[in-house]
């Protein structure tokens, strides 16, 4: 008699494990699956945000708000640097910089200027 239900058992378990190995979707392993493409979508997500950020500094630029532009700029800078190491990126990142440093002076006017190098080299294709 536990001969037959191991028998069973065993049937059944097999059937299960069939079943469920032919119904769920395959999941790569290795290449482009898992933390890769987790970390690949965090970049992206901090590029997109650093380049809306750094065209609000430039429309704060444009209206004479440094204080804003600043503001807008120096988070535009934390996205960029979390953004991964794209030559573009890091040209984006130093024109950030010089809008920072030229809005601590006060000069909207060349902030603002930097702020429009930081948008264009961020827009750029990696």
């Amino acid at each position: 008699m536990t001969r037959y239900i191991t028998q069973r058992v065993i049937t059944l378990a097999a059937v299960f494990v069939l079943a469920t190995a032919t119904m769920l979707p395959l999941q790569p392993v290795f290449g482009e699956g898992g933390a890769r493409r987790d970390v690949m979508r965090f970049e992206a997500q901090n590029h997109q945000d650093a380049i809306k950020l750094a065209k609000e500094a430039v429309e704060h630029g444009k209206q004479g708000h440094v204080g804003a532009l600043l503001t807008s700029a120096e988070a535009a800078l934390e996205y960029a640097l979390k953004a991964g190491k794209a030559p573009h990126v890091e040209e984006g990142i130093g024109e950030l910089k010089h809008a920072i440093e030229h809005g601590k002076g006060g000069h909207a006017d060349v902030a603002t200027k930097h702020a429009e190098l930081a948008v264009t080299h961020l827009s750029e294709m990696k």
